[in-house]
Parts: C-alpha cells; structure tokens; sequence
C-alpha cells in the first residue's frame, strides 16, 4: 500500500505567492520568552533563597558570587562554542579557561553545599535553582545571538 499523503494548499510547506517563509532556524517568540522566564525564575528564586536563609553573610556571598561566576562562565563557554562552530577564531587557552570556570562554578557550589548546615531540601533547591539559571542562560544567549544575526541578514 502506498503512504497517504496529506497535502493540500493549506498545509502545503511551499510559502504561497507574496508570503514572507519563517526561517526555521530563527528563534520563536514563544521560545525566547520561555528561556527568559526560566532565567529569571532560576536567578530570582536562588536570590530568595539567599535572602532567607538564616546563613552568615559572608556564605550568602559566597553563594552567590558562585552564581555569578556561573552564569558569566556557561555563557562564556557557549559563545566559544558557537564561534568556533561557525568558524570564527577561538583560542585554545580562552576556550579551555570558559570549560574550566564552568566546571569550577559547580564544583564549588557543590562543595559549599556538601558542608553546609542546610536541610536536605534546602541543599536541593540551591543546587536545582543554580542548574535551571546555568541551562537557561545558555538558551537566552543562544537566542540573543540567533536574533541577532537574522535582524542583521534582513537589513
């Protein structure tokens, strides 16, 4: 038997006469406002986290200037990525510094949550907190990048 085929006018993947085609590769606004969200509920959440925590201030800072170095090295590390894969110059010693900043930023927050007096949950909330701000900072710089480069094809 032969395979149906659904194709008609409407849902034919050919755009129609005077129709702009979407670029599948530019980011949706659906997308790039989830990323965003996601960010910002990480990032706030860990913030609130911190603020009532019943921990010295010299941890919370600890705390959060991991996050900090976190976020600036994941998106380091995509923007090397990125550039060499499009084949752009990337040195080795940048590229392996991004990498190691990275693993560094989790590493340290693990070991600060490793010997924190912190309740299980709360150990788990920090470390899910930081995960959901790492990946989704990864996606808004993606995102940015992405509509960037489309804006600067159409001009």
């Amino acid at each position: 038997m032969e395979p149906l085929k659904n194709t008609s006018e409407e849902n034919s993947p050919i755009p129609k006469y005077g129709e702009k085609a979407r670029n599948p590769f530019k980011p949706t606004a659906a997308f790039i406002g989830a990323s965003w969200f996601a960010l910002l509920t990480g990032v706030t959440g860990y913030c609130i986290g911190l603020w009532n925590a019943t921990m010295d201030l010299n941890e919370k800072g600890y705390y959060f200037t991991i996050l900090l170095f976190g976020l600036f090295a994941v998106i380091s590390v995509q923007k090397s990525v990125r550039d060499r894969s499009e084949g752009l110059i990337v040195t080795d010693l940048y590229y392996g510094l991004s990498w190691f900043a990275t693993i560094a930023a989790m590493v340290l927050l693990t070991i600060g949550l490793w010997n924190a007096d912190l309740a299980q949950s709360e150990k788990g909330f920090y470390a899910m907190a930081f995960c959901l701000s790492m990946f989704s900072s990864i996606a808004v710089q993606k995102n940015t990048r992405d509509a960037k480069m489309f804006e600067d094809k159409e001009l």
